[in-house]
C-alpha cells in the first residue's frame, strides 16, 4: 500500500459571494422578504442574513446513552460557528438503540436507521439551503448516516464523534454492554447466578456515550478520523470531557474555514481516504460492520470500493491493538495513552497511510500528523509494529458456493482459522438463541441464522444475542456461527456474516439442510457447502421466493429498495 505522495492542489480561497452559495437563495432580494420575516423569528438578525448558514445535525435522545449528551455538543458546535463569523441552526434527526433493541423485532430497524438519517440531513440541509454542515453522532448507524448525507450534499462539513463511554466496573475489573450479553450465557450454563447478573446489568452503563470496546460506534468514528472528514483525535474522546467540547467548538470553526476555501466533502473522501479507513479498522481489530458502511459510504460519494480491497489492504496491516471484544481494553484506556493519532502516525511511517490526503483542517494527513508524539513507553493498548497481534487483518472476506458474492468473517485468531461441522439450521435470530441457551446446540455445529439479510429480515439484523451465548456457554472455539445478517462490534469467536446472496433472494445459504457438512477456512479465504455441485443447482432449482414479512410501512419500503450487503446495502442506488 505504500504510495509515493503526491502534490495536493489545494482549493483556492473562495471570494466573498461564495460563502454564502446556498443561503443567499432564500436571504436576498425583494421577493425573499417572507422567509427572512421567518429567519427572525428563530433568531436571525439582520447582520446574520450576511453569514454563511451552517447547519448542524444533531442526533440527541434520550433513547440511549449513547446520544444523551449530543444536545449539549450541537450547541458547542454552533457557538464555534458564531464565534467564526457564520450563523449555526441547529436542527434534529434521529438514533436508535442497537443494545437495547438486541435481539428483538425492533432491531430490524437499526440498519434502516442509517438510511433515515441520511434522507433526514439531506432533505434539511437541502431544503433550508445552509452553506455547510457540523453532524454530531453517537450511535452506532449515525456516523455513517451522516458520512452519506455528507457526500450527497457535497458541501462543506465536518464530522463529530460524540465519544466513547467509560467503562463500568465490577468486582474490580472493567465490564461493558458487551459483558451483560455475555453474562446471560453464563447464567444459561450455570456460572452465574440470578444476583451476580443483575448486579452486572446495574453496573455496565455508568453514563453518556458509545459502547466502550473497539465496537461498532468506536470503530466507525476511527474510519471517519482516518478519511479526514473530523478533525485529529475526535474519535478518541470521552463523551463527557472538557476535550469533546473544544472538539465541538473546533469543528464549528473548521466548517467555516471549509466554506471559505471551498473544500468540500468529495475533495476529502476519496479512494486513498477510503484505503486509510479500511488500514485503520484493521490496525485497530474493529467491527465486522465497517465492511458494509464504507462500501455504502464509498458507493455515495461515488467512489469504487469493494469487498476485495478489505482482502488487499488486510493482507499488509496487522491488527496492532489489544481492545475488546477479542482483546482486554476499552477505548477510554486508548484516550488515556494518546488517542488515536499515534497510531496513524506509526501506520503512515511505515508506508500503510496516503499521507497527501486532505482533511478537514484544510490540511493532509501527513501535515496533521507531523508533530505527534509516540505512545508513552510500558503501554500495553497498542502493540509496535514488530509485534503485532495478528501479522495481518482480522475481517476476513470468504468466497465459495455458499457466498458466491463474499462474506465477511472476524478472525481474530483466538477461535483458529479452520473449521468443520454439521449445518444446525433456524430461520431466525431468536429461534438459534433460544436452542443455544437450551443445550440443543453442540461441539461441531455450524450455526445457520438466514432469512435476516437486508431484504429478507428485513434490515440485517445484528447477531450479538447469539454469539454472546455461544461465547457465554463457553463454546466459541466449539461452534461457528455464519448468517446473512450482520453481527454487533461486540460479536467475536468463529462467525461468518453478510452472506451474500442472502436466502431472501434465492442465495445457496437459502437451501442449506440440517446436517449438511460446512467447512470455513479463513486462511484460504473460502465458505464451502460440501455437496455435490448438482445436488446444490437441484436444491437451488427447487427453491420459491418467500413472501414479504412486512407489506406497509419503513420496513416495507426499505425490503423493496435496498441493495446486496456486498454493496453496502444502499437504499438510493440507480
Amino acid at each position: 500500500m505504500k504510495t509515493k505522495d503526491k502534490k495536493l492542489d489545494r482549493p483556492a480561497r473562495q471570494p466573498r459571494s461564495a460563502h454564502r452559495q446556498f443561503s443567499r437563495n432564500i436571504t436576498e432580494g425583494v421577493e425573499r422578504a417572507a422567509s427572512r420575516a421567518m429567519l427572525h423569528a428563530v433568531g436571525f438578525t439582520d447582520a446574520d442574513f450576511g453569514k454563511s448558514q451552517v447547519g448542524i445535525a444533531s442526533t440527541w435522545s434520550m433513547v440511549t446513552p449513547c446520544n444523551m449528551h449530543i444536545d449539549r455538543l450541537a450547541k458547542e458546535a454552533a457557538a464555534g460557528v458564531d464565534a467564526a463569523g457564520g450563523k449555526a441552526v441547529i436542527f434534529g434527526t434521529i438514533t436508535i438503540s442497537d443494545g437495547i433493541s438486541m435481539g428483538t423485532e425492533g432491531m430490524k430497524y437499526s440498519l434502516v436507521s442509517r438510511e433515515v438519517i441520511a434522507d433526514s440531513i439531506e432533505t434539511v440541509v437541502g431544503c433550508e439551503q445552509f452553506d455547510g454542515l457540523v453532524a454530531i453522532g453517537g450511535c452506532d448507524k449515525n456516523m455513517p448516516g451522516c458520512l452519506m448525507a455528507m457526500a450527497r450534499l457535497n458541501r462543506p462539513a465536518v464530522f463529530v464523534y460524540g465519544g466513547t463511554i467509560l467503562p463500568g466496573r465490577y468486582r474490580g475489573g472493567k465490564v461493558d454492554i458487551v459483558s451483560v450479553f455475555e453474562a446471560v450465557g453464563e447464567r444459561a450454563r450455570g456460572q452465574l447466578s440470578d444476583a451476580e447478573l443483575s448486579k452486572i446489568e446495574s453496573c455496565a452503563i455508568p453514563g453518556a456515550g458509545a459502547c466502550g470496546g473497539m465496537y461498532t460506534a468506536n470503530t466507525m468514528a476511527c474510519a471517519i478520523e482516518a478519511m479526514g472528514m473530523s478533525l485529529p483525535n475526535s474519535s478518541a474522546q470521552t463523551a463527557v470531557s472538557t476535550a469533546k467540547v473544544w472538539d465541538c467548538r473546533r469543528a464549528g470553526e473548521a466548517v467555516l474555514e471549509l466554506i471559505r476555501s471551498g473544500i468540500r466533502p468529495r475533495d476529502i473522501m476519496t479512494r486513498q481516504a477510503f484505503e486509510n479507513a479500511i488500514a485503520v479498522v484493521m490496525a485497530l481489530g474493529g467491527s465486522t460492520n465497517a465492511v458494509l458502511h464504507l462500501l455504502a459510504m464509498a458507493n455515495t460519494a461515488g467512489v469504487k470500493l469493494a469487498l476485495d480491497d478489505f482482502t488487499r489492504i488486510g493482507r499488509k496491516v496487522p491488527v496492532l491493538a489489544d481492545l475488546k471484544p477479542s482483546g482486554k481494553h476499552v477505548m477510554a484506556d486508548l484516550v488515556e495513552i494518546g488517542g488515536l493519532t499515534p497510531l496513524m502516525k506509526i501506520l503512515l511511517d511505515a508506508g500503510l497511510l496516503h499521507g497527501a490526503c486532505l482533511t478537514v483542517t484544510g490540511r493532509t494527513l501527513r501535515e496533521n500528523l507531523k508533530n505527534v508524539k509516540p505512545y508513552p513507553p510500558g503501554q500495553s493498548v497498542i502493540r509496535p509494529l514488530r509485534n503485532p497481534i495478528k501479522k495481518e487483518g482480522h475481517l476476513v472476506i470468504l468466497y465459495g458456493n455458499l457466498a458466491p458474492e463474499g462474506a465477511v468473517a472476524k478472525i481474530s485468531g483466538q477461535e483458529g482459522t479452520q473449521f468443520d461441522g454439521r449445518a444446525r439450521v433456524f430461520e431466525s435470530e431468536e429461534s438459534a438463541l433460544a436452542r443455544i441457551l437450551d443445550g440443543t446446540v453442540k461441539k461441531g455445529d455450524v450455526i445457520v441464522i438466514r432469512h435476516e439479510g437486508p431484504r429478507g429480515g428485513p434490515g440485517m439484523r445484528e447477531m450479538l444475542a447469539p454469539t454472546s451465548a455461544v461465547m457465554g456457554r463457553g463454546m466459541g472455539r466449539d461452534v461457528a456461527l455464519i448468517t446473512d445478517g450482520r453481527f454487533s462490534g461486540g460479536s467475536h469467536g468463529f462467525v461468518v456474516g453478510h452472506i451474500t446472496p442472502e436466502a431472501a433472494v434465492g442465495g445457496p445459504i437459502a437451501v442449506v439442510k440440517n446436517g449438511d457438512p460446512i467447512t470455513i477456512d479463513a486462511d484460504k479465504r473460502r465458505i464451502t457447502l460440501e455437496l455435490p455441485a448438482a445436488e446444490l443447482k437441484r436444491r437451488l432449482a427447487r427453491w420459491k421466493p418467500p413472501k414479504p414479512r412486512y407489506t406497509r410501512g419503513v420496513l416495507a419500503k426499505y425490503a423493496r429498495t435496498v441493495t446486496s450487503a456486498s454493496v453496502g446495502a444502499l437504499t438510493d442506488l440507480p
